[in-house]
């Protein structure tokens, strides 16, 4: 069965191919040679199934994430539905730099509670992605008003802490305002909405952003 790689990171392969018919992806993760082969092989199968739970999770929740079709701790191999035509928000944002679009524009700001709307419901139930970036977020045709479709919850987890929840938003923001000029508008947006359709959490949520961001200005200052 032919194998195309699409991207090769520190965790793993990701890869395209035929599978039962139909086009796929597999995300295949590396052993770790620095850590005892039993414990890499425990902690490999504990993210594998964290990344599978999240994924049903959010599925159920009416959250759009690619389908799981099956997960094999032989191969240490995830299959999971190829969202077809599909565009990273980060490169919807690119195209539409090129084009001359204001990142202040309607379009823009119905993304942004999108993303705001959507992030709050994830939080709001226990969902912690661990990696958001606008990499990790896709648009379908139309782009435009196309649902967000999120993707590679390789770092998930599932608990109630604002802390965590704190530190997933600062993540995106940091990816936002470092890879996307003129953001900031956009950004508040996202913040402005989850605080406000997130419920009684949410609140406390982003004030711990702020302690977060303040424990990052002194991390880049200190080193």
């Amino acid at each position: 069965m032919s194998r195309e790689l699409l991207t090769q990171g520190a965790e793993g392969r990701v890869f395209t191919t035929p599978w039962l018919g139909r086009k796929v992806i597999v995300k295949q993760r590396f052993p770790k040679k620095y850590r005892h082969p039993d414990l890499d092989a425990q902690i490999t199968r504990e993210r594998m199934k964290a990344e599978a739970r999240a994924l049903l999770r959010c599925r159920s929740l009416g959250i759009k994430t690619p389908a799981v079709y099956d997960v094999d701790f032989t191969t240490n191999e995830i299959v999971l539905e190829e969202i077809t035509d599909s565009k990273t928000i980060r490169n919807y944002i690119y195209d539409a730099v090129k084009k001359q679009q204001s990142m202040d524009s309607p379009v823009f700001m119905n993304l942004a509670e999108k993303i705001g709307k959507i992030l709050a419901k994830l939080h709001g139930n226990s969902v912690i992605h661990g990696d958001l970036t606008t990499s990790n977020m896709l648009l379908v045709p139309p782009y435009d008003t196309s649902d967000v479709i999120l993707i590679d919850f390789g770092l998930s987890s599932v608990n109630e802490r604002p802390e965590d929840k704190a530190v997933d938003l600062y993540v995106l923001e940091r990816a936002i305002l470092s890879t996307h000029p003129n953001t900031e508008l956009f950004v508040k947006h996202i913040l402005s909405v989850y605080k406000t359709t997130g419920g009684k959490g949410s609140e406390e949520v982003i004030n711990r952003l702020d302690e977060v961001r303040m424990r990052g200005r002194k991390k880049l200052c200190f080193g």
